[in-house]
């Protein structure tokens, strides 16, 4: 068992823009350095690096900016933003077997102002072959397939999405980091928003935007004598459902559902010994805001179809403190972990009071991945 061997001591981040007017190579040195001065680090303690297989920046040259030495555990993970859990997942692995002390993880990208996810693109292998030639060649096209079938199946309405926004950017305007800083909305404003791909309105989707993510994985036992109050993992879980695609798993026998989070959720109250009723607060992944219902009912919150009147009530988690992906920034789910973090320190710029576990979640409608962080 991996739970509670280690724990995530230093978290970096640049700022947050459409135009970072540098590469993302730096980007990448730039928050890994911070990182490091988070946990009161030096780059020559670093001897694991992990990334996400779309990070176009080699472990090597994160390594040789940031005047680390030698390396004794190199690793990505696939699947876009289901790898966001996952490369923690991995540096977990890597410390508790003894292969590395100090893993890195990072990811940089200048979404908005270089190569943008939201256009349309014809992604490689055969399964494009099922869904390309009908014109489903972006996420939010994908997504509206399953969107689309969830209102059919349980009555959802595109105002129910739209809570989820509000949510979201009302958090975002009272935290510094955000873009969307002090640019709250309200239901009218996401219902003015025009369509991206029916039942998808402009402000269901998530932002573009440039920047990076870094976060230092060590032993608890040491995490615990260094700079910052470690952030425990907890539960770290990968998973991917049966008769699984990329965003158009179109196939199964249940459309309106990601099965792939039921899997990633078993795996993380059993590590935990926690359940759904002891989460203090919840970063869902929130690139589309169906999915964020969705993954509600898949990690154990209420049942099927039940979410749309979960968010909200006060018997709902706060979710997404920071903004999420919809009010603060797409750095592919790594800003959320690093939310997480900041929330059981008790530094985070919208504090959820309280001392339970904090649940993390990757990428849906992809192999996705989770974590429980909690205090030391």
């Amino acid at each position: 068992m991996i739970a509670r061997t280690a724990a995530i001591a230093g978290i970096g981040a640049t700022e947050f823009s459409k135009d970072s007017g540098r590469s993302e190579l730096r980007l990448a040195a730039e928050a890994v350095r911070a990182a490091l001065d988070d946990a009161g680090l030096r780059p020559s303690d670093v001897d694991g690096l992990v990334t996400f297989t779309m990070d176009d920046n080699a472990e090597i040259a994160v390594a040789r900016e940031i005047g680390a030495g030698e390396l004794t555990f190199l690793s990505r993970i696939g699947y876009g933003g289901g790898a966001a859990c996952a490369v923690v997942q991995q540096a977990v692995m890597a410390v508790a077997t003894g292969v590395a002390s100090t893993v890195v993880c990072y990811r940089a990208l200048n979404e908005r102002s270089g190569r943008r996810f939201g256009q349309a693109t014809l992604p490689p292998g055969l399964d494009a072959s099922w869904h390309y030639p009908m014109g489903l060649a972006t996420p939010a096209a994908m997504v509206a397939m399953v969107a689309r079938r969830y209102m059919h199946d349980y009555g959802a309405t595109t105002d129910d999405f739209g809570r989820v926004t509000v949510a979201a950017r009302r958090y975002a305007a009272t935290n510094p980091a955000a873009w969307f800083y002090r640019r709250p909305i309200t239901l009218d404003d996401h219902r003015a928003s025009r369509w991206i791909a029916e039942p998808l309105r402009l402000l269901d989707c998530c932002q573009e935007s440039d920047g990076a993510v870094a976060l230092v994985v060590t032993s608890a036992s040491r995490a615990r004598d260094l700079r910052q109050p470690p952030a425990l993992i907890s539960a770290a879980a990968q998973g991917s459902g049966a008769d699984q695609f990329v965003m158009t798993s179109y196939y199964r026998d249940e459309l309106a559902a990601l099965p792939e989070m039921g899997v990633v959720a078993r795996q993380l109250w059993g590590q935990s010994g926690f359940t759904p009723g002891d989460v203090r607060t919840a970063v869902l992944y929130d690139h589309f805001t169906p999915y964020v219902l969705m993954q509600l009912e898949e990690l154990g919150f209420c049942g099927r179809g039940e979410a749309r009147h979960l968010i909200g009530s006060a018997e709902c988690p706060p979710i997404n403190p920071n903004g999420g992906q919809l009010g603060e920034a797409y750095i592919h789910g790594m800003n959320g972990i690093a939310e997480g973090v900041r929330q059981v320190r008790g530094s985070a710029a919208n504090q959820v009071p309280g001392d339970g576990p904090v649940l993390v979640t990757a990428g849906t409608g992809v192999p996705t991945s989770g974590l429980i962080l909690s205090t030391a």
